[in-house]
């Protein structure tokens, strides 16, 4: 895949194997600041230099709920794919995740920076910059009266799952400007590309992906498993038999070619993932 925005797609998730008595709210469009990209000493320099003020944080929306109650509750933050962020979808994900009792923040990176989609474009530069809108995210969270901010986990779905790795990896520590003390408590990825993180991570991560999936192969994710050899946080993945990308999207029933790899729903796999993801988040959302 190189740097082509091959991760796609949205994060449908089955809703209905979540049996719950949970209220929620109704979704808040919210908007908060995206975390800047920390500058060293040099580059300081050189702005001051030239009389170049620093780059103001760009304004990201997002999409805020939560269940019934006062609190403090686990957040999750969620990260979309690389099509953007459908309003389905974010009805899906905050049913699913106040339905299990956490906060919910869906978060926007195209909306005000007017992109559609970045499935075929060059994504380095977007990928950081999503980094920095998750960052912000988080820290919004932080600041609620409802949410505990030691209990935030972010969740993402193809390219939002690759940003997802890429937050908990060694090498983000020190990348932006955001307070040190707060991070993510873990990281739940579907259907990534591996080896955009690195060999360690900082933060126990669940890792979903399709035997099948030929956008982003579950065998980059199985030679990055060997690579890390256990080191840093604990990492579990999980591939699923004769699944393809996108296998949590019932929209693919039928399945569908895109830029030239193939997507198709998988009842069986999605069920699992769902049961996966729901006891790894209640163990590490646990007070």
């Amino acid at each position: 895949m190189g740097t082509r925005a091959g991760a796609c797609l949205r994060l449908a998730v089955l809703v209905t194997c979540v049996c719950t008595n949970a209220v929620t709210m109704a979704q808040e469009l919210v908007r908060f600041d995206s975390a800047p990209v920390r500058l060293g000493q040099l580059q300081q320099r050189l702005a001051r230099e030239r009389g170049v003020a620093p780059k103001a944080a760009d304004t990201i929306e997002g999409y805020l709920a939560k269940p019934e109650g006062n609190g403090p509750f686990a957040a999750i933050v969620y990260l979309h794919g690389c099509d953007g962020h459908a309003k389905d979808d974010r009805k899906s994900i905050t049913q699913f995740v106040t339905g299990l009792g956490y906060v919910s923040l869906a978060v926007d990176s195209f909306a005000t920076r007017g992109i559609k989609d970045a499935c075929t474009e060059p994504m380095p530069a977007l990928m950081l910059a999503r980094q920095g809108d998750a960052l912000g995210a988080l820290s919004y969270l932080s600041k609620l009266p409802f949410v505990d901010p030691q209990r935030i986990a972010v969740l993402g779905g193809s390219m939002g799952a690759m940003v997802a790795l890429q937050l908990a990896s060694t090498h983000n520590v020190e990348t932006f400007d955001a307070p040190r003390d707060l991070k993510f408590k873990a990281a739940v990825a579907y259907y990534p590309l591996c080896s955009v993180a690195s060999e360690e991570l900082i933060v126990p991560t669940l890792i979903l992906i399709g035997e099948l999936d030929d956008w982003t192969p579950a065998r980059n994710c199985e030679l990055w498993m060997k690579r890390r050899a256990d080191r840093g946080a604990p990492v579990k993945l999980v591939v699923y038999p004769g699944a393809y990308h996108a296998f949590s999207v019932p929209a693919f029933a039928d399945g569908r070619e895109m830029h030239g790899h193939w997507l198709k729903y998988d009842a069986e796999a999605a069920r699992k993932a769902v049961e996966e993801m729901q006891s790894f988040l209640s163990a590490q959302l646990s007070r």
